[in-house]
C-alpha cells in the first residue's frame, strides 16, 4: 500500500470515527484494505477525543457510537478473574487492535490528570484571553511601611500621655502633607465599646484655629497590644503641629471639649 493510499485510509477511518461518512466516502473505504479493522477507528476516536478542547462537545456521532460498542462489549463479557488478569494476552489480536486500546487508555490517563490538575489549582478567575492574578489587598501596616519608604515630606510624632492618669499610650504617628495620609502606630490605649465611647483623633495645624483642630476621624481598639490606625482627615491638612486623641460620644463629635484626652502627639520631625 502506497503512502498516499495510507494516509488516505487514516482519514477516511478518522472521519468515520468521529462524524461518519457520506456514500461516496463509504465507496472510496470499500476500495481500501484495512476497511473493516474497527479497532484503528477506537484508535483514531481516541486520539480525536484526546485533543478535543475542554468547552468543545462530543460529536453526537461519536457519542452513540462508542456508546453502541460499549453496550455491546459489556453485555456477554463475564467478570474475570483477578488473578487471571495479569496473564500474557492471548495472540490473534492485531496491531490495530493493540494501538487502539493502547491510545484509549493513554486518552483516559490523560483527562483523569488533567481533572485532577484542574481542581486541584483552585478557582480560577477568568479576565479574556489571558488572566490576571488579583493584587494582594494590603492592611495598614503594610501601608503604613510603604508611606514611611516613599513619602518625601514625612512628619512624626511620638505619642505620649494626654490628661487621663491611667492611661500610658506609647507609639508615633506619621503624615504626608502630599498625599494627605498618615496613620496611628499605638499601644496602650484601652479597648473601647463603640456602642459607648469611641476614639476620635484631632490634628492641629497651621493653618487651622487651635480651637477648632481638623477632625481625623473616629477609631476603636477591640485588642490587646499594638493597633494601626489610618488618619481620615476630614479637611485638607498643611503643616500639622500636634495630635490629639480624645475620647468621645460613639461617632464623635464636631468640636471636643477635650475633657477625656487619651494621648497627645507634638511633631518631631
Amino acid at each position: 500500500m502506497s503512502q498516499e493510499t495510507d494516509d488516505r485510509l487514516i482519514d477516511l477511518l478518522e472521519k468515520r470515527a468521529v462524524y461518519g461518512l457520506t456514500d461516496e466516502q463509504l465507496r472510496q473505504l470499500d476500495g481500501l484494505d484495512q476497511a473493516g479493522d474497527t479497532s484503528f477507528d477506537l484508535a483514531v476516536a481516541a486520539i480525536n477525543l484526546a485533543e478535543l478542547g475542554t468547552t468543545e462537545e462530543m460529536p453526537p456521532n461519536l457519542r452513540a457510537r462508542i456508546t453502541a460498542d460499549a453496550n455491546e462489549f459489556f453485555a456477554d463479557k463475564p467478570i474475570q478473574n483477578p488473578a487471571k488478569i495479569s496473564e500474557p494476552a492471548k495472540p490473534g489480536i492485531g496491531l490495530f487492535g493493540w494501538l487502539g486500546w493502547a491510545v484509549a487508555a493513554a486518552a483516559i490517563v490523560a483527562l483523569i490528570v488533567n481533572i485532577a490538575l484542574i481542581r486541584n489549582s483552585g478557582p480560577q478567575v477568568a479576565s479574556g484571553p489571558t488572566s490576571t492574578p488579583m493584587p494582594t489587598q494590603l492592611g495598614p501596616e503594610q501601608l503604613r511601611e510603604q508611606l514611611i519608604k516613599s513619602a518625601p515630606d514625612l512628619a512624626t510624632a511620638d505619642i505620649g500621655a494626654g490628661n487621663m492618669k491611667d492611661v500610658v499610650p506609647k507609639g508615633d504617628i506619621v503624615w504626608s502633607d502630599s498625599r494627605q495620609a498618615g496613620y496611628i502606630h499605638v499601644k496602650g490605649l484601652p479597648k473601647n465599646d463603640p456602642t459607648k465611647q469611641q476614639y476620635q483623633l484631632w490634628i492641629f495645624d497651621e493653618n487651622q484655629d487651635p480651637k477648632t483642630p481638623v477632625d481625623g476621624g473616629v477609631f476603636d481598639v477591640s485588642s490587646d497590644g499594638e493597633v494601626v490606625i489610618p488618619i481620615n482627615a476630614k479637611l485638607q491638612v498643611r503643616n500639622p503641629k500636634l495630635f490629639a486623641i480624645t475620647i468621645e460620644k460613639p461617632g464623635g463629635v464636631v468640636v471636643s471639649k477635650q475633657e477625656k484626652v487619651a494621648s497627645l502627639a507634638k511633631r518631631e520631625t
